[in-house]
């Protein structure tokens, strides 16, 4: 059961007998049916749709904790305050966060009281907040998990306020709530489900030869098609424009990341398919 500790992350709590309603009229996910014991992807939008911060998100005693990276803590829970107005709620930021994540076949006997499981998964992934387990491994181990089931964060596969949560398939992993009311960015993401008009998604990319840096252009004939994020043991994250992979794979092109020849693969769990035709730019 490998468990590795990551150590730059940070909670934003919110507390209060008006925490859920505050939240669920401002945040992406539908807090409603949301259990104890689960942490769900969420993100706070601009009013243009896109991530201007991203985290996990898991109840508490009467409140809400959100797990985010620790140098967007405090920013993230300053614009959580212009929101809060006469609401009855109280907004912290813990920057000592300590967070440990195991998984494997046997990652439930690491399941305590202060553990949540991670929802992004489909296999269980848990997330232990105070009683920690010994790390049994490095966070390349971490990147790896995540890198082949397609799960991207902030910082290490896409820059805020740069993607739609279509872009990073929230709307696939339960990331946003597209049958709850409204919340700041909704309209937008409405529009994209409605329309179908999302064409950046989330892919994993496989590669025989060393990967580059993320942040690094994934090109055909030169073209840029879509970004590389963080890579572990071959696999790694991508953000692709779903259209031109489809022309490229049609074509029997290569699909590069520097020198690296690729392969583009769905995350198995996702729903969305490549164009049938593509897309106009």
């Amino acid at each position: 059961m490998p468990t590795v500790h990551l150590p730059s992350r940070a909670f934003v709590t919110v507390d209060g007998p008006e925490a859920e309603h505050f939240l669920q009229n401002l945040i992406t996910p539908d807090l409603a049916a949301f259990a104890a014991g689960e942490a769900k992807p969420g993100a706070l939008l601009t009013p243009q749709g896109k991530i201007l911060f991203d985290f996990l998100i898991s109840r508490t005693g009467d409140g809400f904790r959100l797990e985010c990276r620790t140098e967007v803590a405090d920013d993230l829970a300053k614009r959580l305050t212009i929101y809060r107005l006469r609401a009855k709620v109280s907004i912290a930021v813990q920057e000592q966060g300590l967070v440990a994540v195991s998984w494997g076949d046997d990652s439930s006997a690491s399941q305590s009281d202060s553990s949540v499981r991670d929802l992004r998964f489909t296999e269980p992934v848990w997330r232990n907040y105070e009683a920690l387990p010994v790390a049994t491994a490095d966070e390349p181990a971490w990147t790896a998990l995540r890198a082949e089931s397609g799960i991207a964060e902030s910082g290490a596969d896409f820059a805020l306020s740069d993607v739609f949560p279509h872009d990073v398939l929230y709307d696939q992993n339960g990331g946003v709530g597209l049958k709850k009311g409204c919340f700041v960015g909704q309209e937008v993401v409405s529009r994209m489900q409605h329309r179908g008009t999302a064409r950046r998604r989330v892919m994993i990319a496989r590669s025989d030869d060393a990967l580059p840096v993320s942040g690094t252009e994934i090109t055909v004939n030169g073209r840029p098609i879509g970004t590389l994020g963080s890579s572990a043991d071959g696999a790694g994250i991508a953000i692709m424009r779903i259209d031109r992979v489809k022309d490229a794979l049609d074509a029997g092109h290569d699909i590069l990341a520097g020198d690296a020849r690729m392969t583009l693969t769905v995350p198995a769990w996702a729903r969305y398919t490549l164009p049938e035709t593509t897309a106009a730019d």
